[in-house]
């Protein structure tokens, strides 16, 4: 048994290529302006030969390198994804295949976009149970794959890559670095985004998962804060699913946050990549060194479902 975990070291990857919103102006009736406007985002990357998997396994062996750790020492392999074309064998798994880990508890969880807060908190009770010593968490996805290039509702908004944590029990006598997980869902809304079928594009309502995003959320982010202890005014940074400007700026507004907080929106040049926006996100922070190391963030992921996660953790 163990007090707590940690994030020990990230990773991420990114597909090379890049499409803006004025490629997808010769697809469809859209523009740049409207497109920012309405989303927040510039440009979003899309994998050609990329699968779920291989975006993963790059994220992994890049977290796995910072974290001082050996394919060896990890014996849980999480993946949070709603696009993996391949189910079986699971992600997880093709990964610790790749990376050389041996006999993990490997499996994907599917919450859409809060995967990854749900993955880091499962890693996190494994830990404290005392059933993991280290996990490799993962969000990835190819949305690209479910994604109708001719509707201009939902082809702007989506993109592909993966985040990656290394997760680790703390010493004896040291701080947690991953706050009580708030978590559940509002499964009545669950219609409002959807991938059905055998050959599957995404739908979504998107007034209502607007209105639910801009009215439920920030009192389930304050309650994510107060079980951590942590003050919104003592973040270091917010790390939000990346799925709007407008909703991210909504959220900030209702907690409350103040210039000092560093705003994660990757979006801008990602677009929304679901379960990988938050630790694709958190990653990028980290590799620049925006926000201090030991410094309270608060992660919250929101969407299909429509599920909802969100924790304080310690910067790693």
């Amino acid at each position: 048994m163990t007090a707590g975990s940690r994030i020990v070291a990230m990773g991420h990857y990114q597909p090379s290529k890049v499409v803006t919103n004025n490629d997808l102006a010769q697809l469809m009736e859209t523009n740049d302006e409207w497109i920012r406007d309405r989303v927040g985002i510039a440009e979003r990357r899309v994998a050609d030969a990329e699968s779920v998997a291989d975006m993963s396994t790059f994220a992994a062996e890049k977290a796995l390198a910072g974290s001082g750790l050996t394919a060896a020492d990890i014996d849980m392999v999480v993946v949070a994804t709603c696009s993996s074309i391949d189910r079986c064998p699971n992600v997880a798994t093709r990964v610790a295949a790749r990376l050389g880990i041996t006999a993990p508890a490997a499996f994907d969880l599917n919450t859409a976009c809060s995967g990854f807060s749900y993955g880091l908190a499962t890693a996190d009770h494994a830990i404290q149970a005392g059933a993991t010593r280290n996990a490799l968490v993962i969000g990835a996805e190819k949305l690209s794959d479910l994604t109708d290039w001719t509707d201009r509702t939902t082809a702007i908004l989506f993109g592909d890559g993966a985040g990656a944590a290394i997760v680790s029990g703390v010493p004896d006598g040291e701080q947690a670095g991953i706050g009580p997980v708030l978590w559940g869902s509002a499964p009545e809304k669950g219609e409002a985004l959807r991938i059905e079928g055998r050959t599957p594009y995404i739908k979504q309502d998107g007034q209502v998962v607007f209105r639910w995003a801009t009215t439920a959320l920030a009192p389930l982010a304050l309650q994510a804060c107060e079980r951590a202890g942590v003050k919104p005014s003592e973040l270091a940074a917010f790390v939000p699913h990346q799925a709007n400007t407008r909703i991210i700026d909504g959220i900030v507004k209702r907690l409350g946050l103040g210039p000092d907080v560093v705003i994660a929106k990757d979006l801008v040049e990602s677009g929304n990549t679901s379960a990988a926006s938050i630790p694709l996100a958190l990653s990028k922070l980290v590799e620049r060194r925006e926000v201090p190391s030991g410094a309270p963030v608060l992660l919250f992921g929101f969407g299909g479902g429509l599920t909802y996660a969100g924790q304080v953790i310690r910067c790693p």
